[in-house]
């Protein structure tokens, strides 16, 4: 039987484990047949969808490696609006709202408020938060 997963992701991209592991489980739900439709990052996860990591040249790149997952199995990359907007983590579309210079949102990436959240939570039949 095929189930379909949302993921919620609290944690930095760096600095903890969590990322890391939602990065992992989510490719062991893909490898295993099930269906990953979104990934929210929320709270500190807002900094996975930042284009501005670099990380180290023997470090593992886990922007990128949302950035691929989301292009080849085509799950949604979406960050929490208001968490996001606190933390600096800026798209586009809030840089010309707001009148920033400059977004440094991470292509295939974009930002949602908690109610497409709950829309994903209405149809998922797993949620795992990380």
């Amino acid at each position: 039987m095929s189930l379909n997963y949302v993921l919620v992701v609290s944690a930095p991209v760096y600095g903890r484990q969590a990322s890391l592991s939602a990065y992992r489980f989510a490719q062991a739900v893909i490898e295993q047949g099930h269906t990953l439709t979104r990934v929210f990052f929320y709270q500190d996860g807002v900094s996975n969808a930042s284009s501005l990591t670099v990380p180290a040249n023997d470090e593992f790149d886990l922007v990128a490696a949302w950035q691929d997952l989301s292009s080849e199995h085509g799950v949604e990359l979406e960050t929490c609006v208001a968490a996001a907007l606190r933390r600096g983590q800026i798209s586009d579309d809030e840089a010309k709202q707001h009148a920033l210079p400059t977004s440094n949102m991470a292509k295939g990436f974009t930002q949602a408020g908690l109610g497409g959240l709950s829309e994903s939570l209405l149809t998922a039949d797993r949620v795992v938060q990380f």
